[in-house]
Order: structure tokens, then C-alpha cells, then sequence
């Protein structure tokens, strides 16, 4: 299976992983700062960012007409176009890709919507495996609190397209426990890196930087 499998390519992908409020984002941003800093040339994509697809996603998201297999067949088409279009082109000239959530967002979130695993894996059998993924493990009220300090949760991110509960909220604390359970289970599936998402900010880059900067002392 390609995930087990190291690629061949001269660069590095780095992966960040985690649910909504896991702080994955700024810690990605920080070490991009770091990595540029130092000289390397990095490449930065994300989920759904996609030009050839994006905009039917979002379009669909927000008439709220996604069913759980339709939501995961847009997703991997985004994913695909990403990564034969930024991913391998970047890697295969020597650069630095971090990757802002991969394949393993859609095993966390289509699996915790009911979509079979196995099906999953299948669909992203072309992925390539990332030279390292990270994990930014947080309790789900701590992501909750996290969110809502800012905004309420979205339909999709709560998990409201499941029929979980009406209220916003306790429909995402019973989604997000469901993906945070399958991200538990990829740590070993996959060798992800488990970073505290609890610590503070600085500690947490610290250790990424160093876990990171092994990277380019290896091959």
C-alpha cells in the first residue's frame, strides 16, 4: 500500500493533522517561518484548495446538500488534483511541501460519518507516503472552547449533515470525539508523530522544529 511506502522524490512532505481548535495550523505556520528562515524553499497546500474543484465544494457545503460518499468522492478529487499539480512537481525539485491536513483528514472525518474504512483507504490508494505527519491531539472540550471563543461551529464540522443532535454544539462534541477516535487509531496505523496540542504554543514548536530538522539530515 503506497501510505507504507517510502517515495523516492528528492523533497520532503511534512503533514499536519488534527481536529478543528488543534492549534495544527499555527504551529505549520511557524515552522514554514522557520524552515524559510534557514534558506529552504517550501510549498504550502491545504484541504479543499483545489482551483479545479473548491468552489463546487464550498458551493455545496453551503446549500447543505452533501451526502456522506458525495462528500468524500469531492474531496478526493481535490485531493488528487493537488497532488499530481503541487505536491509531486514540488517534491520532485527538491522542495519542501507542508501539507496543511492530507488523506488521513478524509479516514478521520468520512469514517466518523459512517463512510466504510476500507473504502476509504481504497479510494486514496494513489496517495504518497508523507517523510512525516503529525498529530496535534487535543480533548474535544478544549477544541470546543477553542472555536467558540470565536464563532459557533459550522454545519459541516459539527456534524450536523448526520442528524447527530440540533444543537450545534453537542452535535460537534459528538462528531469531533468520533474523528478525534479515528485519528487515535492512525497513530500506529500510520506511525503519526502525537504532539500535546495542550501545550503552550512555544513548547509545541520546539519540539516540531526539532522533530522536523532530522528530516534533512536524513538521505
Amino acid at each position: 500500500m503506497t501510505l507504507h511506502q517510502r517515495h523516492n522524490y528528492p523533497g520532503k512532505l511534512v503533514v499536519v493533522e488534527g481536529v478543528d481548535g488543534s492549534g495544527k495550523s499555527t504551529q505549520l505556520n511557524l515552522l514554514r517561518n522557520w524552515l524559510e528562515d534557514r534558506g529552504q524553499k517550501v510549498i504550502f497546500t491545504q484541504w479543499n484548495s483545489s482551483k479545479l474543484i473548491s468552489k463546487t465544494i464550498k458551493d455545496a457545503k453551503r446549500n447543505n446538500s452533501l451526502i456522506p460518499v458525495t462528500f468524500s468522492l469531492l474531496h478526493a478529487t481535490d485531493f488528487a488534483d493537488r497532488l499530481e499539480n503541487i505536491i509531486k512537481p514540488a517534491l520532485k525539485a527538491g522542495l519542501t511541501v507542508l501539507a496543511d491536513r492530507y488523506c488521513y483528514t478524509a479516514f478521520a472525518r468520512d469514517a466518523a460519518r459512517g463512510v466504510d474504512k476500507d473504502w476509504l483507504r481504497n479510494l486514496y490508494g494513489f496517495a504518497i507516503k508523507p517523510d512525516a505527519a503529525f498529530y496535534f491531539q487535543v480533548p474535544i472540550e478544549v477544541s470546543l472552547e477553542r472555536i467558540a471563543s470565536s464563532r459557533e461551529p459550522g454545519f459541516y464540522e459539527s456534524g450536523m449533515d448526520i442528524g447527530l443532535s440540533n444543537d450545534p454544539r453537542q452535535s460537534f462534541q459528538i462528531f469531533q470525539s468520533r474523528v478525534i477516535s479515528e485519528y487515535d487509531g492512525m497513530v500506529q496505523e500510520y506511525g503519526l508523530n502525537l504532539m500535546a496540542a495542550t501545550a503552550p504554543i512555544h513548547e509545541q514548536q520546539v519540539l516540531f522544529r526539532q522533530k522536523v530538522g532530522h528530516l534533512f539530515l536524513q538521505r
